[in-house]
């Protein structure tokens, strides 16, 4: 170290001796002046400002929650049976968190108006206690046991597998936005690669149209569920991790570019009946990104649709499949859900697939030309 360091470090010791004495000179002034009466009374009122302020701010928490409650999620029951029992889990962990929050925040503030500083009375020295500490850190670790082990349960039956049942939908997420993708007829997402992935070519998922399965795969705007039928999730990322959150259903799962993620849910009311129940209607479900994913984050929304099965049969039949859509020359414009290829004999399209299968694209195209 040089010189000067040293020098610092000397100059710095001296300026607190000086600092500390003049607190010490000062300190024995005020006793001198009878200013330690007037700490004594600037004690007595802080002490009661602290049960002021511990009245008052538990009479403003209860009036926040009275005039913001019905404008939470809490305040209208959950839109899938999974959510239910989320919210069960959500009141269960409020009601034990609420009640150590006012039992700890009006002992912490009585405490201070009642053991206020005192001439009479001497600060009683309580540095060890073993009961003590096996209880506060046994009750606590017992709750938190609890709460994490309902909260692993749900986590399986979410993650776990759907009733056989169940509807399957592919979600993707992508800066900024979600794309929806529905088995056809067959019932079988197509295969898809990253290395596909052309928008301009009507093909932003990546399908691999050499895979009869994607002949019939649907691409919606919307993501529309029927009504107590389980739906499976199908979460992908194609850039950065994204998160599918679905408050009315108290569901989210991380979108993970590369690593395709799953849940599964069954609404429980259509979207016109959770018009009734919000008494809004302008009532809509959406699905939102709960992860920060750049500057257009805020926008990432999307609307959810839910349905009776008749509603979702209607609709589902009005949807042109990706591949007719990418590939319009192989399918006549006119009923694209059951429609052939011109001068193909009338061969049902999964006829042509089958024929056309291990031969590239564009070969596969240029044969119905």
């Amino acid at each position: 170290m040089t010189t000067s360091g040293y020098l610092i470090i000397v100059i710095l010791g001296l300026l607190f001796l000086v600092i500390f004495q003049i607190a010490k000179a000062s300190e024995y002034v005020s006793v001198l002046k009878g200013e330690k009466k007037a700490m004594e009374q600037n004690n007595r009122i802080n002490g009661f400002l602290m049960v002021v302020f511990l009245v008052v701010g538990l009479a403003a928490a209860w009036w926040c929650n009275e005039l913001l409650y019905k404008k939470t999620l809490l305040a209208f029951p959950a839109a899938s049976e999974h959510g239910q029992k989320i919210d069960t889990m959500l009141w269960i962990t409020l009601g034990i968190t609420g009640f150590v929050f006012v039992v700890t925040q009006i002992l912490l503030f009585w405490f201070a108006y009642r053991y206020q500083a005192s001439e009479k009375r001497t600060a009683y020295y309580y540095p060890h206690n073993n009961n003590l500490e096996v209880l506060w850190t046994a009750v606590p670790a017992i709750a938190l046991t609890v709460l994490v082990g309902f909260g692993l349960y749900y986590w399986f039956k979410i993650t776990g597998e759907p009733p056989k049942d169940a509807m399957e939908v592919e979600v993707t997420g992508h800066q900024f936005a979600w794309e929806y993708r529905y088995p056809g007829k067959d019932g079988v997402l197509g295969r898809i690669n990253y290395k596909l992935i052309d928008a301009a070519k009507n093909n932003p998922l990546g399908q691999d149209w050499n895979d009869a399965a994607n002949q019939d795969d649907l691409h919606p705007s919307e993501l529309h569920l029927v009504v107590n039928k389980p739906v499976r999730l199908v979460i992908r990322s194609q850039d950065v991790i994204h998160d599918v959150g679905l408050p009315h259903f108290r569901m989210k799962m991380d979108a993970v570019p590369g690593i395709p993620t799953t849940m599964w849910f069954t609404p429980k009311y259509t979207t016109q009946e959770m018009k009734e129940i919000t008494k809004n209607p302008n009532f809509v479900y959406e699905i939102a990104c709960d992860q920060l994913c750049g500057n257009g984050h805020f926008g990432m929304r999307g609307v959810i649709v839910v349905e009776s099965q008749a509603d979702y049969d209607k609709w589902i039949a009005t949807q042109k499949s990706q591949y007719a859509t990418a590939n319009p020359n192989l399918l006549p414009a006119a009923n694209p859900g059951t429609a052939v290829a011109p001068g193909a004999d009338n061969k049902p399209l999964a006829n042509q697939v089958q024929e056309s299968a291990g031969k590239p694209v564009a070969q596969s195209l240029s044969s119905h030309k």
